[in-house]
């Protein structure tokens, strides 16, 4: 059973300032996330308490204590201030799951940067985009992914510095430096950037229906809120063991993954390596892991797998599942509990959000399906799309929309102000989500209510992945849905037109494929290329995606009297 308190006990009289009180901050102090997630926990008693123990594929083990994460990530803040960063500058980290990047993320917040966190799959255009968008001042990285940032580094003015974490034996160009973080001597006295609660902390990178990905602004405050959704939503406690399956590159990786687990002091787990089902049982044997938190994708995976591989295990360990990034199907949760004893939770939240706003709370009733009822202090709703008013009627499906004020609100789209304003109406910031409340008040998804692709946890803008096809020599004209996929929810399909002196073939079909893998990156990769004669298009010339999506799904078409050749 939880030990924070039912969910009607925690609604009453709810605050904010609970989370404040219990970090010890109050209003108009200085708040600097690096600081809380390792200083304060040092501060507390906790200085030898191990805070990572991180694992790769080959079984190599590292293990860090609080007050290593203190040295070290002050070790980063001092190297970035060395090199002439200033706070406000942004600061990319572009890593696989390893130690480095974690503790460079708390450095950066403690120097004073923007901390940029992007997915190390992404090929060089991805990157461009992103760091071209930020202006970005410096990058992290690792010698795999270096040639990538070396490509475009011509074409990135404002980046001063590359900073290569793991360059030994690797020659260095210029504008590269080289650091070894468990080499150079250990800054132990560093004073935190005295950052307020509206300091930028976070820039994280969401794709969009049309246009560039939108960098989602976040400030050193979202802690509150991210250290009390942790601590009540997935349950941590003291003696806990931690495991976020989450990449760092999204942002469930960082609220959750960093900033949750180590405000609230806790012992979490990382493994640097790819899925497998008894990979991962093995491993929750190994760290005797507690609570667990992963992505639909990955348990369907699991269920794929069936339950004869959990047998083989102990996993005992375990006492709270949770599940983010799309909706947990009702089989998932039910599987769950045949395999583990125990349930998936699910919870919903977005880049812009922050932090968990719906979620099945611990010790609440969970109906298979839902995503469960407002985490205390959210006021959310389902609102009509063209009134944007709340509709009363148990059932009905609307918008989720989200009364402003939250600490881990986002505070804008980097340098698109407009876009942000776009996204709040009527006194409601609208999620693009759609939903039906039942008259328990359980929140159940229904679908986004754009053409943004939800692949395995991870959004995917069509624009993005319509404009790199048509780099290819052979394309006219392209456009790029989700196509439903059992595992993954959804895969990215493209339809193709070919300019004149190209034909269809199972050879060209692989070459695009591969094409867009390489430029962007695997995720946004279409599993299905179907070349056709035209698309279609709207009498003012744009493409009707939701047409394609429509006989995709096997959904009603509706109206298409602005169809081109109607």
């Amino acid at each position: 059973m939880s030990n924070i308190g039912s969910y009607e006990e925690r609604l009453r009289g709810f605050d904010w300032s609970i989370g404040e009180k219990e970090l010890g901050y109050k209003k108009g102090d200085k708040i600097n996330i690096g600081w809380y997630c390792s200083d304060r926990v040092c501060q507390m008693g906790k200085a030898s308490k191990l805070a990572l123990v991180w694992e790769n594929h080959e079984g190599h083990v590292k293990k860090f204590t609080y007050n290593d994460i203190r040295q070290l990530s002050n070790t980063f803040a001092s190297l970035l201030c060395g090199l002439g960063l200033k706070p406000g500058e942004r600061v990319c980290i572009f890593m696989d799951k390893v130690p480095e990047l974690y503790i460079s993320f708390l450095g950066i917040l403690k120097m004073g940067g923007i901390a940029q966190p992007l997915f190390s799959a992404f090929g060089d255009e991805s990157l461009h985009t992103r760091l071209s968008n930020a202006e970005t001042a410096a990058i992290l990285t690792q010698k795999k992914h270096v040639a990538k940032v070396r490509k475009i580094r011509e074409q990135l003015p404002q980046l001063k510095h590359i900073i290569v974490v793991d360059s030994e034996g690797s020659p260095l160009k210029e504008r590269e430096v080289a650091f070894d973080m468990e080499r150079v001597p250990r800054v132990d006295d560093w004073k935190a950037y005295e950052s307020t609660a509206e300091t930028p902390s976070v820039l994280h990178y969401t794709s969009g229906t049309t246009g560039q990905p939108k960098g989602a602004q976040h400030v050193h405050y979202s802690l509150i809120a991210q250290y009390l959704t942790t601590k009540w939503v997935l349950d941590v406690k003291d003696e806990d063991i931690y495991w976020c399956t989450a990449d760092p590159g999204w942002v469930t990786g960082t609220s959750y993954g960093i900033i949750g687990p180590w405000a609230n002091g806790v012992t979490q787990v990382v493994l640097d390596a790819g899925f497998g089902a008894e990979k991962w049982y093995a491993f929750v044997e190994r760290h005797k892991v507690t609570v667990w938190y992963s992505a639909p994708t990955a348990i369907r995976l699991l269920m794929k797998e069936g339950k004869e591989p959990v047998a083989k295990y102990d996993m005992s360990s375990l006492r709270h599942l949770c599940s983010v990034g799309e909706p947990l199907n009702a089989e998932a949760v039910i599987w769950s509990k045949e395999a583990f004893g125990l349930p998936f939770h699910d919870t919903f939240w977005q880049t812009e959000t922050g932090s968990i706003v719906i979620t099945n709370y611990p010790g609440m009733p969970i109906k298979p399906g839902s995503m469960g009822k407002p985490f205390p202090g959210i006021t959310a709703t389902v609102v009509n799309p063209k009134t944007f008013e709340p509709i009363n009627n148990p059932g009905t499906v609307g918008l989720i929309a989200l009364r402003p004020g939250w600490p881990s609100m986002f505070r804008t789209y980097w340098k698109n102000e407009e876009t942000y304003r776009s996204k709040f109406k009527n006194g409601w910031y609208i999620c693009g989500d759609r939903a039906s409340i039942d008259a328990d008040g359980y929140f159940w998804f229904v679908g986004r209510d754009d053409d943004v692709i939800n692949t395995g946890g991870h959004l995917v803008g069509p624009f993005e992945i319509e404009s790199a096809l048509l780099e290819h020599q052979a394309v006219a004209e392209s456009a790029a849905i989700g196509k439903p996929d059992p595992v993954n929810m959804e895969v990215v399909k493209a339809f193709v037109a070919l300019k004149p002196g190209f034909a269809p073939s199972d050879d060209l079909d692989l070459e695009i494929m591969n094409f867009i893998r390489k430029k962007l990156s695997p995720l946004a990769m279409p599993q299905e290329i179907e070349f056709v004669k035209s698309l279609p298009k709207t009498r003012s010339g744009k493409i009707m995606r939701r047409l394609l999506r429509a006989q995709e799904w096997g959904e009603p078409i509706g109206d298409v009297s602005t169809l081109e050749n109607e």
